[in-house]
């Protein structure tokens, strides 16, 4: 657990150095959405983070004690800040995690008991005597065990469904007629979508549909224990990237989404021919499962 933290923090203070503004913004093609004045959502790497500033006492300038109430009142800040960002991050198409902590006080205990327990990874001591912090908590682990739907279930080992033996028709002396030999269904290692251009929007649990509006990956699809430790889906800005992304391995099948789905933009339509690609073969059920799924926008 230790090694896994100094990992999310060393790719935070490599990958991360988030504009103060609204809307999403561009950092090393990841995917970074901003969250009120002070705080950042990057779905690339799966992380929240927030900075707070702080200062001492006006008693207290000049003297020892400043700089630990300042650094004090800086981390406070952050955490109220980092809780707004908690609070706006979207789960599916429909909610947000505001909207669980609304329902649920449990939810909301447990979400403020995770946002105080939030890593700093910097520290910054101005001239002026102020402090800026900054601090970070992973979408993953249990920020998403408790915060993704419960439908999402762990799923048994996926057992695939050989194809039919070839039984020969009994051969008459008259002219056989000319067959076409079968074509097996592809067999994929993961999924990569180019959403770019709709107005996407990323979120925790995110749907992918046929025009039918049939679910072709989601909640239904997914094991638990995999949604949990790496999130349902990837997300990224570069689509070379995306596809070469270990998340799909080597052989990801590439669809172009035709549209959103839902107020939170979050689910993606794909065509009908794509969606058939995908069920075509039993196997690739494993990779929905393991949620090996890249989603690229704009």
């Amino acid at each position: 657990m230790k090694t896994m933290k100094l990992v999310v923090v060393a790719a935070l203070a490599l990958t991360l150095v988030i504009p103060a503004t609204g809307g999403f913004a561009q950092e090393w093609q990841e995917v970074v959405q901003n969250i009120g004045a002070n705080g950042s959502v990057n779905w690339s790497q799966g992380v929240m983070m927030a900075t707070g500033i702080g200062s001492p006492p006006e008693k207290y300038y000049g003297k020892p004690q400043a700089r630990p109430m300042a650094l004090r009142a800086a981390q406070l800040d952050a955490y109220r800040n980092l809780l707004e960002v908690t609070k706006g991050v979207r789960v599916n198409s429909v909610t947000v995690v505001e909207d669980s902590m609304v329902s649920s006080d449990m939810i909301r205990s447990q979400v403020d008991g995770m946002v105080k327990g939030a890593q700093v990874i910097k520290k910054e001591y101005l001239s002026d005597g102020t402090v800026e912090v900054t601090i970070a908590m992973s979408l993953r682990g249990g920020f998403a065990q408790l915060i993704l739907p419960k439908d999402i279930k762990p799923v048994p080992e996926i057992r695939t469904i050989p194809p039919a033996p070839h039984v020969p028709e009994e051969v008459t002396p008259a002219m056989p007629e000319p067959t076409t030999p079968a074509v097996a269904p592809a067999v994929y290692t993961g999924l990569v979508v180019d959403a770019r251009g709709l107005g996407a929007r990323p979120a925790m649990s995110p749907k992918i549909l046929d025009e039918r509006g049939q679910e072709v990956y989601g909640s239904a699809y997914v094991s638990r224990e995999y949604a949990v430790q790496q999130g349902m889906a990837g997300y990224a800005k570069d689509m070379t990237a995306s596809q070469t992304n270990p998340r799909v391995t080597d052989r990801p099948l590439t669809v172009k989404g035709l549209k959103t789905e839902g107020a939170g933009q979050s689910n993606l339509v794909i065509s009908n021919a794509d969606a058939d690609s995908i069920r075509g073969a039993s196997e690739n059920l494993s990779f929905l499962k393991k949620c090996r799924v890249m989603i690229v926008l704009d």
